[in-house]
């Protein structure tokens, strides 16, 4: 065990001790008064707080085999995480043990995804245990730091028709805040900030970018507000009236004064697997917003769109055509671009995916790409390439890039994993150093079969569908909307 008498928290914490890194677990940073109420400061802490334990809670949520995405073997035994709506606020600290006595060191404040309904990849789980990537700054002498945050999900962060919206992106800037105020008190640098997540920590990261956030510079993986626009008030009623009427199948409850265990049953029959962000005045023009960041790192995976497998796989061939057709006079060239045939079940499928993938994805980094580089500000893309370490056939799909980024899964057993994992935390520590992990002329390339390499624009659309993409952003938006929708809308999971 490790302790710090820490002076702005007026707490001495105590961390668990490994070897060269420290971790502080579960350090509260927010309050909850009630349901759907904004979060508070937490002012006093005890004179000493033990942050040993992975014993703090998450927000409640429909359980989730994490491991089934990420193809983690049964005999990694996930462990079973305490839930509680009114002290799921709290973060984890993780930095070196030794420190420089005069200089503040970089970091990087990260959070998780989950389609905003759940918890995918925390600390305890093991996929975004932040120890290895800090031990590896060490190793490379660019000592880092890193907090990953615990926030509110699903209707819980949603609220009711009669409270404030985005209480998720209120629990994270209110732990953005206490990073301000708390983080040089661990040898941190509150003025050299990062904000990193991944899938809907990318889309929760986006939003904060665009509102300002205090943070010197960002990392969007596998995601951005292009995946998940914020939505008006109608579609956010209409969210919280499909909750509420499988909550009346529950028993004779409202969304305010619900047990958690009626809610979590309302959500499992509700089908609900994803959620949005509201609009509000900080979000407006998002789309060609970049903020005060200076910096930006932006990337995804070759198989993003493995989230709709199962959904589109059962989809009858005929809806899927339909889907296409709804582009209108767009609609042969798209068919042609991407396969689809009534009498092609398995091609049209396989289309279908692919254009999600690229409009969702692909689509979305060329367009922020693009507004970076027109507002003269360094932007950093890279593909990730590397296959699943454990079921090399499942690709390079989302959230693969957990595993490899963070090393939480001892991945000795695949070369091509380990190299690619060592490589992609040396970039991302120099990103976070601000220097560059490349240049920002090229396209990095993490993978296949542990190879890094920086490609020009051919090299690029030698690994992403580039015609298509192109044909896609010469589309109006709300035709490529529409036929996504057809596609897409009720079919994403965590569970393929």
């Amino acid at each position: 065990m490790s302790s710090l008498k820490h002076e702005s928290l007026g707490s001495t914490l105590t961390g668990v001790d490994l070897s060269s890194v420290v971790q502080f677990r579960g350090i509260p940073y927010g309050q909850i008064s009630a349901r759907f109420s904004p979060p508070e400061p937490v002012t006093t802490l005890p004179e000493s707080l033990d942050c040993t334990n992975y014993g703090f809670p998450r927000c409640p949520q429909v359980p989730i085999d994490v491991g089934h995405l990420l193809r983690i073997p049964r005999e990694h035994v996930l462990p079973t995480e305490p839930e509680d709506e009114f002290r799921c606020l709290n973060l984890d600290v993780v930095l070196p043990k030794h420190r420089p006595a005069t200089e503040k060191l970089p970091v990087m404040v990260w959070i998780h995804g989950g389609s905003q309904a759940m918890t995918f990849g925390s600390a305890a789980s093991g996929v975004c245990d932040m120890t290895t990537i800090v031990d590896d700054s060490l190793r490379l002498s660019k000592p880092i730091i890193v907090v990953a945050v615990q926030y509110r999900l699903n209707i819980f962060a949603f609220g009711d028709d009669e409270s404030v919206g985005n209480l998720a992106l209120k629990d994270q800037t209110l732990a953005l805040k206490w990073v301000q105020s708390h983080i040089s008190g661990f040898g941190g640098d509150p003025s050299r900030v990062t904000l990193a997540g991944e899938s809907a920590g990318a889309v929760y990261s986006h939003a904060h970018l665009v509102s300002e956030a205090p943070a010197k510079q960002f990392i969007l993986s596998s995601g951005s507000l292009h995946l998940s626009p914020p939505q008006p008030p109608a579609k956010a009623k209409a969210m919280r009236q499909t909750l509420q009427r499988s909550l009346e199948d529950v028993g004779d409850f409202n969304l305010r004064n619900a047990p958690v265990s009626a809610i979590i049953e309302a959500l499992k029959k509700s089908g609900i697997q994803s959620w949005f962000l509201q609009m509000e005045p900080a979000l407006k023009n998002w789309e060609d917003n970049t903020g005060t960041a200076q910096r930006l790192l932006i990337s995804d995976v070759q198989n993003e769109a493995i989230l709709w497998n199962t959904g589109i796989w059962s989809t009858d061939t005929d809806a899927i055509v339909n889907a296409f057709e709804s582009a209108g006079e767009s609609g042969t060239e798209l068919k042609r671009l991407y396969n689809i045939d009534p009498n092609r079940p398995s091609a049209s499928k396989t289309g279908a995916l692919d254009f999600i993938n690229d409009c969702k994805f692909v689509l979305p980094i060329e367009k922020v790409v693009q507004k970076w580089q027109a507002a003269k500000k360094p932007v950093f893309r890279c593909v990730l390439d590397e296959v699943n370490p454990w079921q090399p056939s499942s690709g390079s799909h989302h959230a693969v890039d957990l595993l490899l980024l963070f090393g939480g899964f001892d991945l000795s057993f695949s070369a091509a994993a380990h190299k690619t994992g060592i490589q992609m935390r040396k970039k991302w520590i120099d990103f976070i150093q601000s220097e560059e992990p490349w240049s920002p002329n090229v396209c990095a390339a993490f993978g296949p079969h542990g190879e890094y390499r920086e490609l020009d624009n051919e090299g690029l659309r030698l690994r992403r569908r580039m015609t298509q993409v192109e044909y896609l952003e010469k589309m109006d938006l709300a035709v490529t909307d529409r036929v996504f929708i057809a596609l897409a809308a009720g079919k994403i999971s965590l569970l393929n």
